[in-house]
């Protein structure tokens, strides 16, 4: 089957050396090709010679032949990959993603092995490909894949029984093993492919380039207008075409409303008699969040006192698609509600699909026996995740138009008039409610105080604090300007770290030290972080260790279950909530006992 002539085989049977004759196909442009596994020994020639014959399996000599085209660095890089996917990171890790990063791992570090390979045959001008091991590095190859492997799943179960014991999740069953084994070899053989058929475009284009152009040139031509097209392709076509997809299924999915549901009966809520937006527009998460909450009674008699109806105003993207006409709306709605004359405004800025922390809201409704109004609007249909990675403008100019919009009716008011102005967001929210401010100063300037839960990378205040943070205190938990107007906290009693005055207005960012949401970032494929670096965060495995390309793989698996870990791990938050804001606002008549019988009546959804 063969189609390369007998000479391009040929070489001193088993020793391994590199061939003495040109290779043929390189001379045509095929020796750009990133694989060092063609094969050089006389028993591969006869191997490949005898499939050649009538009789021979058409699937036997495809196989001889796909054999050839493997790349023995490739394997090697590969393998050692596949081992390493298997080391800690932040978060436990189930049968089903632990498959997919070490299927993962293993493609990518064969492409680091094959590319390697052909970089040093590149750089050195060689016109023939690398000769082929030896058969007993082959088998050697083998074995040390067998016996590393085993120890892999070894040191694999060690690690989640660890992990999982520190965050109190239940251990990993034995049918996950071998779960992890047939997700790792479907994704491997499906990026393999789509990685080979990359290759294949770039050897053929290659081809077609050397007939006009010196070799070298052609590769770099070739490798240039390849990873050009890949983008286009991804950016203008895949990328249209997925959002234009994601977008409807995500549509259909806002507009379903629970069968419980039915629009407010009260005109303190939106969607309700008098409301400014109607009850369908408010979309799935706006429905949630004004037909939640405490009723009158719970608070009353949370509080051993009469209660007010809390307001609770939210503009869903149903409303429109202009971000600054929907904050104004959103705060139009705040006003007509009464929420002017309430103790206390907040601000929330909602993850893409308008998702808020229920118990954000819930807490400071107990708080203030229902004399306050929360105002939200949404801005995406997109769930945060999705919105994270291709919507984050959308997600600053929605939340700088609330709070802008807000904020003026606000200082409209007569001084002594004003209530309490705060600002809250988790995960992407986070990034939205900064959005309107510059520094740490500037929201301690223009808010009463603010609540920001699982920051992200992309957080820029947090970011020039966290950069910026008084020497000594780790990234995971920064101390900033000695702790005056922001704390950075993991657990309740962080909020009295550093020992120092703290006046107010009061910023708190609650991040913890195994949440991947806050500390992914592109970096980590090639830059060690601090956080790892420096002293670790309490539930972060001393094992963990920064491995480039690999711990990437591994947070950016940890982000899609960040949330299914216990409260105090991960993106999980919960308990620390009311604990902030009393410390937030220091209500009037709250008391600690208080927060502690708060919080069995809290949820997140």
């Amino acid at each position: 089957m063969s189609s390369k002539p007998a000479e391009d085989h040929a070489a001193t049977p088993g020793d391994g050396e590199p061939r003495s004759e040109p290779d043929t196909a390189s001379s045509k442009g095929v020796g750009v090709k990133p694989t060092d596994g063609e094969p050089t020994d006389a028993e591969s020639k006869r191997d490949v010679l005898e499939d050649d014959t009538p009789g021979a399996s058409g699937l036997r000599r495809r196989l001889v032949a796909y054999s050839h085209r493997i790349s023995f660095t490739g394997l090697v890089m590969g393998t050692i990959f596949l081992w390493l996917s298997a080391t800690p990171s932040l978060l436990p890790r189930g049968a089903f993603f632990q498959g997919v990063v070490s299927g993962a791992g293993a493609a990518l570090g064969y492409c680091v092995g094959a590319f390697l390979a052909w970089l040093g045959r590149f750089m050195l001008s060689r016109d023939r490909r690398w000769s082929s091991p030896r058969r007993v590095f082959w088998i050697a190859l083998a074995v040390a894949f067998v016996i590393g492997t085993a120890s892999m799943f070894y040191w694999f179960a060690k690690w989640q029984n660890d992990i999982r014991d520190l965050m109190g999740v239940d251990r990993l069953s034995w049918t996950a093993y071998p779960a992890v084994v047939v997700i790792a070899v479907i994704v491997f053989v499906i990026l393999m492919v789509i990685g080979q058929a990359w290759a294949s475009l770039l050897v053929w284009l290659v081809r077609q380039l050397n007939r006009i152009a010196p070799p070298r040139v052609s590769a770099v031509a070739g490798a240039v207008v390849v990873v050009l097209l890949t983008v286009f392709i991804l950016n203008g076509v895949v990328a249209k075409y997925s959002m234009q997809w994601l977008n409807a299924s995500f549509a259909a999915a806002n507009n379903e409303t629970d069968p419980d549901s039915a629009p407010p009966t009260s005109g303190l809520r939106s969607g309700g008699p008098g409301s400014l937006v109607t009850w369908a527009s408010l979309g799935r998460e706006g429905r949630r969040i004004v037909n939640g909450g405490p009723s009158v009674e719970e608070l009353s008699a949370f509080n051993a006192a009469p209660a007010m109806e809390p307001i609770r105003a939210f503009v869903g993207l149903g409303s429109g698609d202009d971000q600054r006409a929907n904050a104004r709306l959103a705060a139009d709605e705040l006003v007509r509600a009464g929420g002017l004359d309430r103790a206390v405004i907040a601000i929330g800025s909602a993850t893409g699909s308008g998702w808020l922390n229920k118990a954000t809201i819930d807490s400071l409704e107990y708080m203030y026996n229902g004399d306050v109004a929360t105002v939200s609007m949404q801005y995406s249909y997109l769930p945060s995740w999705i919105s994270f990675l291709v919507d984050k403008e959308r997600a600053r100019q929605a939340g700088s138009a609330l709070f802008e919009a807000v904020d003026a009716r606000v200082r409209a008011l007569p001084e002594d008039q004003r209530p309490k102005l705060v600002v809250f967001g988790e995960s992407l929210g986070s990034f939205g409610a900064e959005a309107a401010f510059g520094t740490v100063p500037t929201v301690a300037a223009r808010t009463d105080g603010a609540l920001f839960s699982g920051p992200t990378f992309n957080n820029a205040i947090w970011s020039d604090a966290t950069t910026a943070r008084d020497a000594g205190s780790p990234q995971w938990q920064p101390i900033y300007g000695n702790g005056e107007q922001v704390r950075f906290i993991a657990d309740p009693p962080d909020l009295d770290r550093p020992d120092a005055p703290w006046p107010g207005p009061r910023v708190v960012y609650l991040q913890h030290a195994s949440d991947p949401i806050t500390w992914w970032s592109p970096a980590l494929v090639l830059s060690e972080p601090d956080w790892l670096r420096e002293d670790r965060g309490r539930d972060v495995l001393d094992a963990v260790r920064w491995i480039p390309l690999v711990t990437f793989l591994q947070v950016s698996a940890d982000m899609a279950v960040s949330t299914g870990v216990p409260d105090g791990h991960g993106h999980h938050y919960l308990s620390a909530i009311p604990y902030s804001w009393a410390r937030i606002l220091s209500p009037p008549g709250w008391t600690t006992e208080k927060t502690e019988a708060l919080l069995p009546l809290l949820h997140r959804d």
